[in-house]
């Protein structure tokens, strides 16, 4: 049906006309002091963005676990409790999906070279499983060693 008033388009078109989605990423930073109380300060932050997304508790725990983690080792293992020395936590989300990057100005690392915690000479160690806990909690984990110093860990979650 066409519209009747001159460079107007009827309704019939603008129906045909696809609809359009427009998906909004929120972005929050924080940049954090290397001290362990960063890693409380770092969940707690999430912890709102996962709430605020209607996120269920299955979810929200494994991601509380994998964000602990991974700032624990950027302030433990990559910063070495330099106060001088920041983590910064940089969250991404949209609607089904949460991206975290957490990154530590240390010397960096190889993650490959970490012990499997699971195996019988690591079972009783008090320490060793971030990693381990950061890679079943999260879809995908990645590693980025910068040349100017520091490690980010990127961890991504689909919900």
């Amino acid at each position: 049906m066409a519209s009747s008033v001159p460079g107007t388009v009827g309704t019939s078109a603008l129906m045909a006309r696809p609809a359009s989605l427009i998906v909004t990423v929120q972005t929050t930073e924080l940049t954090l002091p290397s001290r362990i109380e960063s890693v409380e300060q770092a969940a707690v932050a999430v912890a709102g963005i996962l709430s605020r997304a209607g996120v269920n508790e299955e979810v929200t725990f494994g991601v509380d676990m994998a964000i602990r983690e991974a700032v624990t080792n950027a302030v433990l293992h990559g910063n070495k409790q330099d106060e001088a020395k920041s983590v910064r936590v940089t969250v991404k989300n949209s609607p089904g999906w949460l991206e975290i990057s957490i990154h530590d100005e240390g010397a960096g690392f190889n993650p490959a070279e970490v012990p499997n915690p699971t195996e019988t000479e690591n079972i009783l160690k008090s320490s060793g499983r971030g990693i381990f806990f950061m890679r079943n909690f999260m879809d995908d984990v990645q590693w980025l060693v910068r040349p100017e110093g520091g490690t980010t860990v990127r961890m991504t979650k689909k919900f």
